[in-house]
């Protein structure tokens, strides 16, 4: 892998995965057991996001697709988004202030544009561009638009900066880089 981690930002190391070339933005928070999965592009990942346990980030290949044959595909995520708890996210652009709530799956043909809420549970694999404020909730996948976009937790991303250095290893800002070893 290579990552380039901004200052202010905090990477638990407890159990993550970190797969290909991922940037990552100041004041953002990852847990620990997070993967993140630059498989068919960069992952650039922008500031202030929370990122909790559990959750995948993955620019993967398509399925049946050939992989030498693709050019790479950028993923981006915007500011100010939360990944809850077992979220999984494929979308290759996220704008601003999203929520992905607790085990909530978004694909790859998505794209959230801003203050969208991807409610608990919910699946989204169909292939849109989601409106802004839009939310997703309930076992029948309903919809409805807010008329404002959710409130972003700074007082949250804060207080973590702050604890979660007192008990567990963070990566350190800057490049880190990590060449597979090859066994003969």
């Amino acid at each position: 892998y290579n990552v380039t981690i901004a200052p202010g930002t905090f990477v638990c190391e407890e159990r993550l995965q970190l797969v290909g070339e991922i940037s990552i933005g100041t004041k953002t928070v990852l847990h620990p057991s997070v993967s993140i999965i630059a498989e068919a592009g960069p992952i650039y990942i922008g500031e202030g996001n929370l990122i909790e346990e559990q959750c995948v980030i993955a620019n993967r290949f398509p399925p049946n697709a050939d992989k030498d044959q693709m050019n790479q595909i950028v993923m981006i995520i915007g500011n100010n988004n939360v990944f809850e708890v077992g979220s999984h996210c494929e979308a290759l652009k996220v704008g601003d202030n999203n929520i992905l709530e607790c085990k909530a799956r978004v694909g790859r043909n998505i794209t959230l544009t801003n203050g969208c809420v991807i409610g608990a549970k919910c699946s989204l694999m169909t292939n849109e561009i989601l409106p802004e404020n839009t939310v997703i909730y309930g076992s029948e996948h309903e919809r409805r638009i807010m008329p404002d976009r959710p409130a972003f937790q700074t007082h949250q991303l804060d207080f973590l900066a702050r604890i979660l250095p007192t008990s567990h290893y963070v990566l350190k800002h800057g490049t880190k880089t990590h060449a597979p070893t090859s066994h003969s």
